[in-house]
C-alpha cells in the first residue's frame, strides 16, 4: 500500500476528573497475583462540534498534541506505560515466549541482490541484529563485504537503512536514513570503493522514489518544504517537488524538476528507464493507483518535461523500456490490469496492447535481458510468465512451490534476475534466474529452527452477511488439524488500499503456532486478492463490508470447530487497527482479546495530519456530508459502548508513528479507559522512537510482539511452555 495517511489546540475548559475503571480483581488474576488496574487520569474538555447538524464530542482531543511539546501528554503517556509494564510483565509464560521469539529470530536473512555494473549489493542480516546491513560482492562470486552498517548509527538502534540504489556503473551508492521509524529521510552517497561517505547530504525526503541519471552523475528524488519546528510528526504533507541532484553540490542548488503549485496536494515521483535515457514523472493525489505521466528525455542538458498521459484516471507502471517504447502496466480498460506500449517521442498516439488482461490480477512485471517477466495473483498466490516484447508467451517462469514471488529486477540486454519466495511457514529463500536458459538456482536459504513439516496450512471460504464468499487460511500444527480439536486462535485481516494479503513468512507468527496456537487470515473485501471490483467492495460506501466480512470469519472460525467458545483474539495494523476497532464496537461478544496496532481511530479527522489526506480514496472525506455521516457511524473513537462487557484490548502505538499519528491510538485508548466495559482490561503499549512500522530494531519488535500475544494467549486460554507439544 502506498498509504502514505492541522493540529487543532483545545482550550482545557473544564478540571480534570479521574476515569477509572476497577474490574473484578478476580476476572484479572495474572498467575497467582490478583491484579486492580486503576486508569491513569485523563480529562475531560467540554468540546462539541456541529457536523452537518450532529453534535459530535471530542473530550480527548488534547492528546493530539506532540508529546514531544506539551508536558500534560507526555505525563499521560509515561503513566499509561507505566500501568501497561506493570500488567504485561506478570503474564505468565511471557520471558518464555520471548526466548522462544528470539530463538526464531536468531537465523541469516538476505534481500535480493541488485546488480549495477559488476558488483551486487545485497541486505545480510546474522539473525538478532536490530538493523540489516548492507554488503557487496566483485561478481556473485566474490567475496562479500560490508557497506553500511546501520548498526553503528544509533545506540539502541532506531536509526534504520530505508532506500538505497547503486548508480548504474557500481561507483556509487545512493541511500536513505530513517530515524526512530519516521517516514521522513536524510539522503547520503557512498563511495563504493572506499566505503567513505561522500559529503552530499538531502534532506526533508519523503515517499519519494530513488533514481540515478544515466551517467551517474546525480539523482532524482521528492521532497517536501521543512515543516516548521515542532511540526514534523503531525503537519500535513501537501507541495510535494521533483528535484535533481548533482554529486558534489550542495542541496541548496538542486534543479527544481517539475511541481505544481497550483495544485498542491499532487504528489510527484520520478523513475528513470534501465538504459539511462528516458525520465517518467508520475503525479497522483490519493493512495488510489491512478496517476498522469509526464516524459524527459536526458540528454545531459536542461531537462524539458513533456506531457506523457493526461488525467489522472488510470494507473501507469513503467516496467522497462527499449529505446523510445516504454512499457506500462495499465488498468485503463482492463480491472485486472494489461501490459501496454506508448512512444515516447509521440506520447499524442494511444497506447499499443501488448499482454491482454486476464481473470488473474496482474500485480506486477519487468524487462529483463530481451523479455518481460510478469507476476500475476491467482488465488492470492503468485504465478509468474516469461512472455517476449510482442506479448508471445515463453514459458512460466520456475517457481518452488506456492507462496510469494517478490523481486525480479534486471537490465534490459542482462538474462539475470533475483528473487525471493516465503510461505506461510517458510522464511524467504533468494534465487538467481536467467530469463535466456529459463533456469534457476538457490542464491541463499535461511536456517530454520523448526519444522515446516509440523504445519499444515487449509484453505477455505465462509459466507460474509450478504452471502459474499470470502477466502480465509488456516494455519496450525498438523497434529492439531488431525485430531480436530479447538484451539485458541488468533484472526488477522487488513481490508483495504487494494493490498493483497500473500502467503509470506512472520517469524512472532510461528511462536504463537509452535504453542498450539491457530492463526487465520482473512482476504477481506478492499484489498487486491481480485481486482478493482473486490477493492471498491470494501471502501468508501461499501466500507461496513469489510466488517462485515471479518466478524463472518469470527463466527466461521467458531463455529466450525477450529477455536473455542472464548478462544478467539483478532489483530491488525495501521488499517487493520481500524478494522479491529470498529469490529470490537460491533460485536464485542464475539472476541476475548484485541490487538489493534497504529490504528486509525478517529475517523473524522484522519485527513488533518502528515499522510492522512491521502487516505480519502479509501475512506471518503469528513468535510462531505455523505461520506462523514458513514465515517462516524463505524469511527472507533465515536461508537464505543459503554455498558457492554468488551474484549480484553492492548492498544499499541510509536511516538514517532509519522503515518498514523499516535494521537489516535491515545485518544482511543482514553475513551475505552473512561467507558463501563466489563472487567476486562484495555490498555495502551506505546513504544519510544518507534514509527508505523518500517525501521524497527529487532529487539523492540520482538518485544512488542511478546507483549501482544502474552496478552492474547492469557484471554485465550493458550498455555505458553518451555517445551512446546
Amino acid at each position: 500500500m502506498r498509504a502514505f495517511g492541522c493540529l487543532a489546540l483545545a482550550s482545557l475548559l473544564l478540571a480534570a476528573f479521574p476515569a477509572c475503571a476497577e474490574p473484578d480483581a478476580a476476572a484479572l488474576a495474572v498467575g497467582a497475583k490478583a491484579a486492580t488496574l486503576h486508569y491513569p487520569t485523563a480529562k475531560r474538555l467540554n468540546l462539541v462540534e456541529d457536523h452537518f447538524g450532529v453534535k459530535v464530542t471530542d473530550p480527548y482531543r488534547w492528546l493530539e498534541n506532540d508529546l514531544r511539546s506539551d508536558p500534560a501528554v507526555r505525563d499521560w503517556v509515561d503513566r499509561e506505560n507505566a500501568l501497561t509494564r506493570r500488567y504485561i510483565e506478570s503474564l505468565p509464560g511471557r520471558d518464555i515466549l520471548k526466548t522462544r521469539m528470539q530463538a526464531l529470530f536468531a537465523h541469516g536473512r538476505y534481500t535480493i541482490p541488485r546488480k549495477a555494473g559488476g558488483r551486487y549489493f545485497y541486505g545480510y542480516n546474522k539473525g538478532l541484529q536490530n538493523q540489516t546491513p548492507l554488503y557487496m560482492r566483485e561478481g556473485l562470486t566474490g567475496q562479500q563485504r560490508l557497506l553500511i552498517d546501520p548498526n553503528d548509527w544509533a545506540r539502541d538502534g532506531s536509526d534504520a537503512l530505508a532506500e538505497w540504489a547503486p548508480s548504474p556503473d557500481g561507483q556509487y551508492l545512493l541511500y536513505a536514513v530513517q530515524e526512530a521509524g519516521s517516514d521522513w529521510r536524510t539522503l547520503r552517497i557512498l563511495d563504493v570503493a572506499t566505503a567513505k561517505p561522500l559529503y552530499d547530504v538531502v534532506q526533508w525526503v519523503k515517499f519519494s522514489q530513488l533514481a540515478w541519471d544515466g551517467r551517474g552523475q546525480g539523482f532524482f528524488y521528492s521532497r517536501f518544504a521543512a515543516p516548521q519546528a515542532g511540526a514534523a510528526f503531525q503537519s500535513s504533507t501537501v507541495g510535494q517537488q521533483l528535484f535533481y541532484h548533482r554529486l558534489g553540490t550542495p542541496q541548496a542548488q538542486d534543479q527544481l524538476i517539475y511541481a505544481t503549485p497550483d495544485q498542491p496536494k499532487l504528489s510527484h515521483t520520478g523513475q528513470v528507464t534501465q538504459d539511462g535515457r528516458w525520465l517518467i514523472i508520475s503525479s497522483f493525489q490519493g493512495t488510489d493507483p491512478r496517476r498522469e505521466l509526464h516524459v524527459a528525455e536526458l540528454t545531459g542538458g536542461k531537462v524539458k518535461v513533456r506531457s506523457l498521459v493526461k488525467g489522472i484516471t488510470h494507473d501507469w507502471r513503467l516496467i522497462g523500456s527499449r529505446g523510445p517504447t516504454l512499457y506500462f502496466i495499465t488498468d485503463e480498460y482492463a480491472p485486472h490490469l494489461r501490459v501496454v506500449s506508448i512512444d515516447a517521442r509521440r506520447p499524442s498516439r494511444s497506447s499499443r496492447q501488448v499482454v491482454a488482461e486476464r481473470m488473474d490480477t496482474l500485480a506486477g512485471g519487468s524487462l529483463v535481458g530481451d523479455r518481460l517477466i510478469l507476476a500475476y495473483l491467482s488465488d492470492a498466490e503468485t504465478v509468474a510468465e516469461l512472455v517476449e516484447l510482442d506479448g508471445r508467451k515463453v514459458a512460466d517462469v520456475p517457481l518452488p512451490g506456492m507462496g510469494t514471488a517478490a523481486g525480479f529486477g534486471g537490465r534490459d540486454g542482462d538474462p539475470e534476475t533475483f528473487f525471493s519466495f516465503s510461505g506461510f511457514t517458510t522464511p524467504s529463500s533468494i534465487y538467481r534466474f536467467d530469463t535466456a536458459t529459463l533456469r534457476y538456482e538457490l542464491f541463499a536459504r535461511p536456517d530454520l529452527p523448526f519444522n515446516p513439516d509440523d504445519y499444515g496450512i487449509e484453505q477455505i471460504s465462509y459466507p460474509s452477511k450478504d452471502g459474499t464468499m470470502i477466502p480465509m487460511t488456516v494455519i496450525r500444527k498438523k497434529a492439531l488439524a488431525l485430531s480436530k480439536t479447538p484451539a485458541p486462535t488468533i484472526l488477522y485481516g487488513y481490508g483495504g488500499f487494494n493490498i493483497a494479503l500473500t502467503p509470506g513468512y512472520s517469524a512472532t507468527r510461528m511462536a504463537w503456532l509452535e504453542q498450539g496456537g491457530v492463526y487465520a487470515i482473512a482476504n477481506l473485501r478492499g484489498g487486491g486478492e481480485f481486482g478493482k471490483a473486490w477493492h471498491d467492495a470494501g471502501r468508501l460506501a461499501n466500507k461496513q463490508n469489510v466488517f462485515d466480512d471479518f466478524i463472518a470469519a469470527a463466527e466461521y472460525l467458531k463455529g466450525n470447530g477450529y477455536t473455542t467458545k472464548g478462544g478467539l483474539a483478532i489483530e491488525g495494523r495501521s488499517n487493520g487497527g481500524l478494522l479491529v476497532g470498529a469490529v470490537v464496537n460491533q460485536r464485542p461478544d464475539l472476541f476475548a482479546a484485541a490487538l489493534p496496532a497504529v490504528g486509525v481511530m478517529d475517523m473524522l479527522r484522519f485527513d488533518r495530519f502528515t499522510a492522512g489526506r491521502y487516505w480519502i480514496d479509501d475512506y471518503g472525506s469528513p468535510d462531505n456530508e455523505q461520506d462523514f455521516h458513514l465515517l462516524y457511524s463505524y469511527s472507533p473513537y465515536h461508537n464505543i459502548l459503554s455498558g457492554k462487557d468488551y474484549p480484553a484490548i492492548l492498544v499499541t502505538t510509536g511516538d514517532t508513528d509519522d503515518r498514523v499519528v499516535p494521537a489516535h491510538s491515545f485518544k482511543y485508548a482514553a475513551a475505552l479507559q473512561a467507558a463501563d466495559l466489563g472487567p476486562k482490561p484495555r490498555l495502551i503499549r506505546i513504544d519510544s522512537k518507534a514509527g508505523h512500522g518500517s525501521g524497527k530494531p529487532v529487539d523492540k519488535l520482538i518485544d512488542e510482539y511478546v507483549d501482544s500475544y502474552a496478552f492474547a494467549a492469557h484471554f485465550t486460554g493458550l498455555p505458553i511452555r518451555d517445551e512446546p507439544k
